[in-house]
């Protein structure tokens, strides 16, 4: 039986997930603020270091996967904490964890938000680690009336901190595949204010073009989690894999070529 972490546990993608990986037969060390094995809140330090103990005491020393899926989508400084100052220090804070298993795995969640307008400078404060200055362009973001860029912005700048790391010494030197996941439109609790009429409907679908099938249920992002976490994955590294009805493909063509 294997242990794996997921965080954002209590509803959408993250409860997809924990729930198909039980169906499956693997023990899942829930993480979220409420309705989790483990409740810490992400936005602080000292959330995320109570996250990494709780893990070791509840799996004994060694898990086998971890997925960094947390996440909020609010205009706020509390989205870039948890998007990616909280998915960051889940994997680099559980990673020791995962060395001592026979296949560890690690996968994140991104968004498609990711290749949308963001903030470079709220960006690149991100890529530097500064907490602080981060937090203080949200507000500055806020005020200029330019909140919406918060969101993609952590998202951009957690992928490419993916990026970065995946291929090193302490993640692909170590056997350990780090990867994440770039979903569309997902029918969750996060997007419920967004999808909630008609109109809102076609005017999201207008930004966000999702030609094959629509907008989708967090069980589809769950089973691509899923396989990057699995056995079967022994050589993708450092992938965000858009799993987003085409709208990569809507948006950026070939560009990346």
């Amino acid at each position: 039986m294997r242990t794996v972490v997921v965080t954002g546990s209590a509803s959408g993608i993250g409860r997809a997930t924990k729930e198909l990986l039980e169906q499956r037969g693997d023990r899942v060390i829930g993480v979220d603020l409420h309705d989790a094995d483990v409740t810490v809140d992400l936005t602080t330090p000292e959330g995320r270091t109570d996250l990494v103990e709780q893990v070791r005491e509840l799996s004994g020393g060694t898990i086998d996967a971890v997925i960094a899926n947390a996440g909020l989508a609010h205009e706020s400084p509390a989205t870039v904490a948890v998007n990616f100052f909280g998915a960051v220090a889940t994997l680099e804070g559980l990673r020791p964890l995962l060395v001592g298993s026979p296949a560890p795995h690690a996968s994140l969640t991104s968004s498609m938000a990711s290749i949308m307008p963001n903030d470079n400078a709220l960006v690149e404060l991100l890529l530097a680690g500064d907490e602080a200055g981060a937090l203080l362009r949200c507000e500055e973001l806020i005020k200029a009336d330019q909140g919406a860029l918060i969101y993609g912005s952590s998202k951009n700048a957690l992928s490419r901190w993916m990026r970065r790391v995946a291929a090193t010494a302490e993640w692909a030197g170590a056997g350990i595949p780090l990867n994440g996941v770039g979903p569309g439109i997902v029918v969750t609790p996060m997007t419920q204010d967004m999808i909630a009429t008609e109109e809102a409907r076609e005017a999201l679908s207008a930004q966000v073009p999702m030609p094959l099938h629509g907008f989708m249920g967090p069980e589809v992002v769950a089973r691509l989690h899923a396989w990057l976490i699995s056995d079967e994955n022994t050589h993708v590294c450092g992938q965000i894999v858009f799993i987003d009805g085409g709208s990569d493909v809507v948006i950026r063509g070939d560009s990346t070529w």
